[in-house]
């Protein structure tokens, strides 16, 4: 396919995408509300829209068709994972939404009694976190659309970043969930549509298995990686989508405690009916040219060298647009978390009202910026998002799962939690024959961080604040960046419909 061809049609598609993000916000009434959380009224299809984008980003675009290239079936982890976290995500998590929280940082210290450690910590975790996804996302969109357009992959790098940041500087979370869902359409027209041509291409699904080895085509390739790996894979995607403030901030902004709920259920099931396609796509690949020397550049490989060229472009496109619309979700993440918590952290107080949109716009630069001098200096994507997600989000799905189901958890086992956590996280990936046997980190980081979070919560006094006087507390803070009207309070640990 021709280079400069590809280059214009994304550019083509990112104006586009721009200016449909500015059109979609235009009606803004400018408040931190409207910017951060679409004024907390985001409808069902919008959720299911932006939910679906941001799950099919780096990691199912290059990580998973990657994976399906060198483990077969194996592919399929990264779905199976991911739409297990996020049906968790509706049964366990979607009933906070009543409780009109802004911040994942807010939400995990209202379980251990509004504790401001706890709130700091977690804060500064999740901002390096966005930081770290964002950089991700750039990284894997850059080294792909460097591969496809010829171009140096600094240069890459660049136009990816600006083509999100644009339209999220311009017209925050709305253009973001719009975008999105316009993104998913093109997400699963794209890879089903990349798939059935594939099997076509390499003769049938019969010629494509049959050109892989047969550890890499036994159920989900276990055979090939592993039970223990292969289990891994699949919880640390889970853990990431449970403990990624991305998807916390779909449940802060949806319409109601049933949209949400639903809109994740519906989200659940597609992903996990869509979880086969990259693997699909892999093996095709794989059968079609064994000899890649990065298994990451299956799709692209796919889509230029073997699709005619105007389906080619629609795929090429639908995966840079996996990459960008998980980005763009992160910096949003990102940039809650920064003006909401870091700023409170670092200047004692909430910014006023008339400045939040400012200051958001400003944050956002800064952070897409930082995340995008992350991306210049590496080149490694999926190693560093599992990593990553091991060492920084376990503790903080550890810290969400207890505190949202038992009441005696308290902000040392909080601080427990986070740091055995992090701890183990770099043990094992520091000891090769460790990070042999589990694959990545995920299982013991977690299991040990709820045994520490449970032991010390029970050797130490218990939050000495009720749920009412908690959500008081993080409410009036708040009442400087919004109006916060009254929220009832029942059973908040239960999950109500």
């Amino acid at each position: 396919m021709n280079s400069h061809l590809f280059l214009g049609s994304f550019f083509v598609y990112i104006l586009a995408m721009i200016g449909f993000g500015w059109w979609v916000s235009r009606n803004d009434r400018g408040t931190g509300d409207d910017f951060l959380l679409g004024g907390r009224s985001v409808p069902l299809f919008l959720t299911v829209g932006t939910t679906v984008a941001t799950m099919v980003g780096t990691g199912s675009s290059m990580g998973a068709v990657g994976f399906g290239y060198s483990s077969g079936w194996g592919g399929a982890l990264y779905g199976i994972g991911g739409s297990i976290g996020v049906l968790l995500l509706a049964l366990c998590f979607s009933g906070i939404r009543r409780l009109r929280f802004m911040t994942m940082s807010e939400e995990l210290s209202f379980y251990v009694g509004a504790n401001r450690i706890v709130r700091n910590v977690v804060a500064l975790l999740i901002y390096i976190a966005c930081i770290g996804w964002l950089g991700a996302h750039i990284l894997g969109g850059g080294l792909y659309l460097a591969w496809m357009a010829d171009i140096p992959a600094w240069q890459a790098k660049i136009i990816v970043a600006l083509g999100f940041g644009v339209y999220c500087v311009i017209g925050g979370y709305m253009a973001v969930v719009w975008t999105d869902t316009v993104q998913a359409i093109v997400l699963f027209i794209g890879f089903f549509l990349m798939a059935g041509v594939a099997v076509v291409e390499v003769g049938g699904f019969e010629a494509m298995t049959a050109a892989l080895d047969d550890s890499a085509t036994s159920f989900l390739a276990i055979d090939k990686i592993g039970l223990l790996p292969a289990i891994s894979l699949s919880t640390v995607i889970a853990v990431g989508v449970l403990a990624t403030p991305s998807f916390r901030q779909r449940i802060y902004s949806g319409a109601s405690v049933g949209s949400v709920r639903r809109s994740f259920l519906i989200t659940g099931v597609l992903y996990m009916a869509f979880s086969i396609v990259p693997a699909i796509i892999g093996m095709a690949t794989h059968a079609l040219n064994p000899d890649l020397e990065n298994s990451n550049f299956a799709f692209p490989y796919l889509a230029t060298e073997v699709l005619p060229v105007g389906l080619g472009l629609l795929l090429l496109v639908a995966g840079l647009s996996a990459t960008m619309s998980s980005a763009s979700s992160d910096a949003i993440a990102g940039v809650t978390t920064l003006i909401r918590d870091v700023y409170v952290l670092v200047k004692g107080r909430a910014p006023s009202a008339r400045h939040v949109v400012l200051f958001s716009r400003v944050g956002l630069v800064v952070t897409i910026g930082l995340a995008l001098s992350f991306a210049l200096s590496s080149d490694n994507v999926i190693s560093y998002i599992t990593r990553m997600v091991s060492t920084v989000l376990a503790g903080m799905f550890v810290c969400g799962m207890l505190g949202r189901f038992w009441p005696r958890y308290n902000w040392q086992g909080a601080i427990a939690s986070l740091v055995v956590a992090s701890a183990t996280s770099l043990a094992i990936i520091a000891n090769a024959d460790w990070s042999a046997y589990w694959g990545n980190p995920s299982i013991p980081a977690v299991l040990l961080a709820a045994l520490a979070g449970v032991a010390v919560s029970l050797a130490t006094p218990a939050s000495r604040r009720s749920e009412a006087e908690a959500l008081q507390v993080i409410s009036e803070e708040r009442e400087r960046m919004e109006a916060v009207p009254e929220v009832p309070l029942g059973n908040t640990k239960a999950v109500d419909a």
